[in-house]
C-alpha cells in the first residue's frame, strides 16, 4: 500500500491554503505528467504529477533521515551508492563557495525499522521535490516517504533517475518540477534468472547484475547455480560435490553465496536458489558417483537409492544457512527416464514398487518437495510437474511457466500460484525476440477473475548460460530485461496508454544509455539480434 504521509506534512498542506490542499488530496491521475511529455523514469511509476520548474541539486547533497527506519544503516548505504551515480567524483570540488541550490537535502522518512526481506514485502514509496517557498510547493527540497527500507530504496532508484547533469552549468538538476511520485509495484515477485552452470560467473559480474536489477526494480535473483554441466557450489556436507565444477577456480564458496545474498539484500533484491532434480544433475555424480543410476545411465538421478535423498536433504539444510528467501526452486523440467527402465536394479525397484517410470518421476519430485518443506521452504517447480500430476502437488506449490503460453491460466484454476517465464517472450538466451515482444508479455495474459489474479505472483526473465558468459551476460539481458521488469512494475493502464513505438522506444532508449552511464554493457535497443554492436557510428539515445 502507498506510504502514510506524515503528521507534518499534513499541517503543511492544511497551511498551504484550502484550494491548494483540496486538489492534493485526490491521488494524481496514471501518469499525469505524460500528457505533454514522456516521463523519463523507469519503469513508470503508478502516478505522478510535475511542473515546468528546474532545481538545482548540491553535490554536498545530505541525508536527513526521519522516521524509525530512517536511521537504518541500510539506508545511509544506498543514499551514499546513488549519491555517487548521480554526481561526478569532482564536483565536491567544483562546488563555489557560498553557492546556493533549490535541493540541499533529501529527506527520507520510513515507518519501520523492520529489515525483513521477504516476498510481498511493502515497496511503495512517495516522492515530493519542489522549491522551498515556491508557489506549488508544500515542503521545499526533496523528500521520500516510504512504509519499509525497501521501499525507500525504490524511492532512492527513482530520485537518481530525476536528477539529471547539465553539461553547460555543470550542475546536477531535477527538471519539470514540481514533482509528486506515487508508487508502489504490480507485482511482489520480478525476477531474473541467472545461469552460472552452462557458463561459471565471478562473484564481481554477479554483483554487477544484482546492481543492474535494482536499477529496473527487479526483486528476486533466481539464482540457477547448478546444472548437468557444473557444480559449482560448497557443499559442507557433502565436499566431494564441487568436483563437479569446469575447474578449481570456477566455484563459490559458502562465503562467496553469503556475500551475494548479502549484497543482494542491500539492494531490496532476494536471491531464490535452485537444484534442478531429479534431471538436469549429471554434474552431480563426478563427485559422488553412486548418484548415478549406472556409469551409462547419469542423468536423471537414481531414484531407488536412499543415499540420494540424503545428499539432497544434506544440500538443501545447507544451503538454508545461505539463503533466507522462503521460496526455493527444485527444479523437474526436462526429466528422461528412459534409462531408469534399463538399469537393472533401478527397474527391479520399480517393479517391487510396482511404478511406472512416470510414477517415479512423480515420486522424486513429491519426495524432494518434502526435504524442501522440512526446511521451511515454499517449493518452486517447472510447469511439467503441473502437466505431469497436478493433483498430487503439494498445495504450497508455486508452479513456474516455462514452456509457451497458457499455462498460469490452468494453474490458478487449480488454486496453485504461479510465476510466469514464457519462453516466447521472457527468454533472454532467445536472441530474436525483439524488446516489443518482451515488452508485450504479461503475467496475468488470459486471467480475468480477480482471486486467480492474485494467484500470480509475477514473472521472471531467464538467462540461461549455454551461449552467455562474462563476456556478453549483461548486453543479453540489458536492454530487454527492462521491457519486463516495467510490464511487472508499472499499472496496466499506465503501460496501455503509451504508445509503443514512440513513447515506450524513446524512454527505452534513454533508460539504456543511463544504465551505460552507470557502467552496465547494456546493448542498443533496436538491433535485430539481441547483444549484437551498433552497426554503425550514433547516439545510445538512437540506436
Amino acid at each position: 500500500m502507498p506510504p502514510n504521509v506524515p503528521a507534518y506534512l499534513l499541517l503543511a498542506l492544511l497551511l498551504a491554503g484550502t484550494a491548494a490542499s483540496a486538489a492534493r488530496r485526490h491521488l494524481p491521475p496514471v501518469n499525469a505528467a505524460s500528457a505533454a511529455a514522456p516521463v523519463y523514469i523507469w519503469p513508470l511509476p503508478r502516478s505522478s504529477t510535475s511542473g515546468n520548474r528546474t532545481l538545482t541539486v548540491d553535490p554536498d547533497l545530505a541525508l536527513d533521515p526521519k522516521g524509525p527506519g530512517g536511521a537504518s544503516p541500510a539506508v545511509a548505504e544506498a543514499f551514499q551508492r546513488y549519491r555517487g551515480l548521480v554526481f561526478a567524483p569532482w564536483a565536491h570540488a567544483a562546488r563555489p563557495r557560498g553557492g546556493r541550490y533549490d535541493v540541499a537535502k533529501l529527506t527520507v522518512v520510513v515507518a519501520s525499522a523492520n529489515e525483513t526481506l521477504a516476498l510481498g514485502v511493502d515497496e511503495s514509496y512517495a516522492i515530493y521535490v519542489a522549491a522551498a517557498g515556491g508557489a506549488n510547493s508544500i515542503v521545499g527540497g526533496a523528500t521520500i516517504e516510504a512504509n519499509t527500507i525497501y521501499g525507500a530504496i525504490r524511492g532512492l532508484e527513482t530520485f537518481s533517475q530525476l536528477c539529471v547533469f547539465n553539461y553547460d552549468t555543470k550542475n546536477v538538476e531535477v527538471r519539470n518540477a514540481p514533482w509528486h511520485i506515487l508508487d508502489e509495484p504490480r507485482f511482489p515477485f520480478r525476477g531474473l534468472l541467472l545461469d552460472t552452470s552452462r557458463h561459471y560467473l565471478p562473484v564481481d559480474v554477479i554483483k554487477q547484475v544484482i546492481d543492474s536489477m535494482s536499477f529496473a526494480k527487479l526483486n528476486v535473483l533466481h539464482w540457477h547455480i547448478i546444472d548437468e554441466q557444473s557444480f559449482p557450489l560448497e557443499v559442507p556436507s557433502y565436499p566431494n560435490l564441487w568436483k563437479g565444477s569446469y575447474s578449481k577456480w570456477e566455484r563459490y564458496t559458502v562465503e562467496d553465496a553469503q556475500d551475494i545474498v548479502s549484497y543482494a539484500k542491500k539492494r531490496g533484491i532476494n536471491v531464490m536458489a535452485e537444484i534442478d532434480v531429479p534431471g538436469h544433475a549429471e554434474s552431480w555424480g563426478n563427485g559422488y558417483p553412486k548418484l548415478w543410476p549406472s556409469p551409462n545411465c547419469t542423468e536423471p538421478l537414481d531414484v531407488s537409492s536412499n543415499f540420494t535423498f540424503e545428499v539432497i536433504s544434506g544440500i538443501l539444510s545447507d544451503m538454508r544457512k545461505i539463503f533466507p528467501f522462503g521460496l526455493f526452486h527444485l527444479g523437474g523440467d526436462e526429466v528422461y527416464t528412459g534409462c531408469w527402465n534399463v538399469t537393472p536394479h533401478v527397474r527391479q525397484w520399480l517393479n517391487e514398487h510396482n511404478m511406472t517410470t512416470k510414477d517415479a518421476y512423480k515420486y522424486f519430485v513429491l519426495k524432494a518437495q518434502e526435504l524442501a518443506i522440512k526446511q521451511n521452504w515454499i517449493p518452486v517447480n517447472w510447469e511439467e510437474t503441473f502437466n505431469s500430476f497436478k493433483e498430487n502437488l503439494n498445495p504450497l506449490t508455486v508452479v513456474h511457466n516455462w514452456l509457451g503460453p497458457g499455462v498460469c491460466p490452468k494453474v490458478v484454476e487449480k488454486g496453485f500460484r504461479c510465476i510466469m517465464s514464457n519462453q516466447g517472450v521472457w527468454y533472454l538466451d532467445h536472441l530474436d525476440v525483439p524488446w516489443e515482444d518482451v515488452y508485450s508479455g504479461d503475467p496475468l495474459e488470459g486471467i480475468s477473475n480477480k482471486d486467480q489474479q492474485k494467484l500470480v505472483l509475477g514473472g521472471e526473465v531467464c538467462m540461461w548460460g549455454e551461449t552467455a558468459d562474462t563476456s556478453d551476460v549483461l548486453q543479453t539481458i540489458w536492454p530487454r530485461a527492462a521491457a519486463a521488469a516495467e510490464r511487472m512494475w508499472s499499472p496496466l493502464e499506465a503501460i496501455s496508454a503509451q504508445d509503443l513505438e514512440t513513447t515506450v522506444l524513446s524512454r527505452l532508449h534513454y533508460f539504456r544509455c543511463l544504465l551505460n552511464h552507470r557502467g552496465i554493457a547494456a546493448a542498443p535497443v533496436t538491433n535485430y539480434y539481441a547483444r549484437r554492436p551498433p552497426i554503425g557510428p550514433g547516439s545510445c539515445f538512437v540506436q
